[in-house]
């Protein structure tokens, strides 16, 4: 049987499935063993004891890289299962919406926190003291969580009928689960484009006053510590930038022009492409922030 849907627009083939599969397996494998050793670190080792804000926004970027719900998006390239399927269009996408922009918003928080000691470092600040990042923190995820479980529960109650398996969840959106993931990741590309932009100020802020002191200490032995601690605010801020701003160019005109048979071959597999490049980016957090 094939689906009335698949009869009007079947544009994408499922011959590349295989290497996603080999791909995102690998990422999760890597992604997963590294965390944990960071989450370890963070948990067991002797960063306990030094509790700080900063320390606080990284558990929690750590944690949100180390949950990132990559098993169901495997699974679902198999094609096998409508339940998978189903589990992956309503909470799976969810699930990786949800850490995508909690890594996104906390690697935002840490950029802040290092702005703040090393611009403004007179004075304390009250959105460096460890009760206000636990509670940034804690309304953060709220926040997350809020539209992301709205969005799994209100796909599968109007979840259109599925006979057969579609090329991808667009398909079996009602309208008002359409309207609703159009507003999500519109207001989410704002927020990106506004945390974006706060990152690179903040970095290049904290840049230039290290910049500063390194031209007071050329003489001294700091001066190459300080050489190494910009080199490495201009990686974070390449890899932060071509992991997240393809997928979200992307995501935006996929969003929009996905009910269009003649642009979907390209739109899903530039949509498929610029995932991955977001994903692996849990890989590449604990190596640049340990």
């Amino acid at each position: 049987m094939t689906s009335p849907l698949n009869e009007t627009c079947d544009p994408v083939g499922t011959s590349v499935n295989p290497f996603f599969m080999l791909v995102y397996s690998l990422l999760f494998l890597v992604g997963l063993l590294l965390n944990g050793l960071m989450l370890k670190f963070y948990f067991c080792g002797a960063q306990q004891q030094a509790s700080s804000s900063l320390m606080v926004y990284m558990k929690n970027l750590t944690a949100a890289d180390f949950l990132l719900s990559l098993p169901l998006r495997i699974s679902h390239y198999g094609g096998t299962s409508v339940i998978v399927w189903q589990l992956y269009c309503s909470f799976g996408a969810s699930a990786l919406f949800l850490n995508m922009y909690a890594s996104i918003i906390f690697m935002s928080y840490v950029a802040a926190n290092r702005y703040l000691k090393i611009v403004r470092p007179s004075g304390t600040h009250v959105l460096q003291s460890v009760r206000t990042a636990n509670i940034v923190s804690m309304v953060t995820w709220i926040c997350l969580l809020a539209p992301s479980v709205t969005y799994g529960i209100m796909f599968l109650i109007t979840q259109k009928p599925l006979t057969s398996i579609p090329n991808h969840c667009g398909l079996l959106f009602s309208a008002s689960v359409s309207l609703m993931f159009k507003i999500m990741h519109t207001f989410s590309a704002i927020i990106f484009l506004l945390l974006s932009i706060s990152l690179v100020f903040f970095y290049y802020s904290t840049s230039r006053r290290v910049l500063q002191a390194q031209q007071t200490q050329l003489a001294s032995s700091s001066a190459e510590k300080l050489v190494k601690s910009r080199r490495n605010m201009l990686v974070l801020v390449s890899i932060f930038c071509v992991c997240f701003v393809p997928h979200h160019l992307v995501r935006v005109l996929f969003v929009f022009l996905w009910n269009s048979c003649s642009m979907d071959p390209v739109l899903f597999y530039l949509k498929e492409v610029a995932a991955m490049l977001s994903v692996f980016n849990v890989c590449l957090d604990p190596l640049v922030y340990y």
